[in-house]
């Protein structure tokens, strides 16, 4: 097939590239130009009055394959001066958190005042290791704060390939009976942030999906920025690094 004058083979679209890097900043900056505030999950979990905080977006950062893809978000949140909460994981085979640049990177996060709590998957754990998934959890929590001398306030289930569902450890147990704050999910009424707001997330790749006080909303593909256009009070707003690039999704994310 004979290429026209684009560069485009004749009969193939051009892919609309949304999830580029400079597509999240616009997003972000969107929201401020909006008028809401930015805030950690800590932060918002520390609010004393809730109901009354005015526009808010509670920003989660799930570190589900790559450190280096966030250093990219970093240098965005760095540029507009707002914080968020990186979740991180401890076994992952994607990525090692105390590599000699991956820790750097986790550091890095610290000092410019971000979050950084715990990626969960302490079901996985315990049925790989035949061990149990309480001292699973509190192990790794003491590996976190010892390695990053700080204390870890949050965790965040992570969905696996082992089938399990993380998120099941919570069934009948509450995040202080760990020493945590709160789990990304939880009911507790210090938090309660899923059950109790615009939820948007970019977990399918190439389009957001959303729920509404922790019910689905079918079909809602809109951005955090559309959401926000539409004034919700409050926005839980789940990225994830490895969804963006700088120009296609094949790139080398070194």
């Amino acid at each position: 097939m004979k290429a026209n004058d684009s560069g485009l083979a004749r009969g193939v679209a051009a892919p609309v590239p949304l999830f580029t890097i400079n597509y999240l900043r616009n997003q972000l900056k969107s929201v401020l130009d909006l008028g809401y505030r930015i805030l950690t999950c800590d932060e918002y979990c520390q609010l004393p009055d809730k109901m009354n905080a005015g526009r808010v977006v509670v920003l989660r950062v799930d570190v589900d394959l790559s450190l280096l893809k966030a250093r990219m978000v970093l240098g965005v949140l760095r540029d507009l001066g707002v914080p968020a909460t990186f979740f991180i994981r401890l076994h992952a085979l994607e990525y090692n958190p105390f590599s000699f640049e991956n820790f750097r990177i986790l550091r890095q996060m610290i000092v410019e005042g971000h979050e950084v709590g715990y990626h969960s998957e302490v079901l996985d754990q315990a049925f790989i290791w035949q061990d149990d998934p309480e001292r699973c959890l509190v192990r790794d929590l003491r590996v976190m704060e010892a390695m990053l001398e700080v204390r870890v306030r949050g965790a965040a289930s992570h969905g696996g390939m082992t089938g399990l569902n993380n998120l099941d450890f919570w069934n009948h147990r509450k995040p202080a009976d760990f020493g945590l704050d709160y789990e990304g999910y939880d009911r507790e009424p210090s938090f309660n942030l899923f059950w109790n707001s615009l939820y948007v997330s970019d977990s399918e790749w190439t389009r957001w999906k959303s729920y509404r006080n922790g019910q689905l909303l079918d079909g809602d593909r809109r951005s955090i920025e559309e959401h926000a256009a539409a004034g919700e009070r409050l926005i839980y707003a789940l990225i994830h690094p490895d969804t963006y690039f700088v120009h296609h999704r094949y790139e080398h994310e070194g």
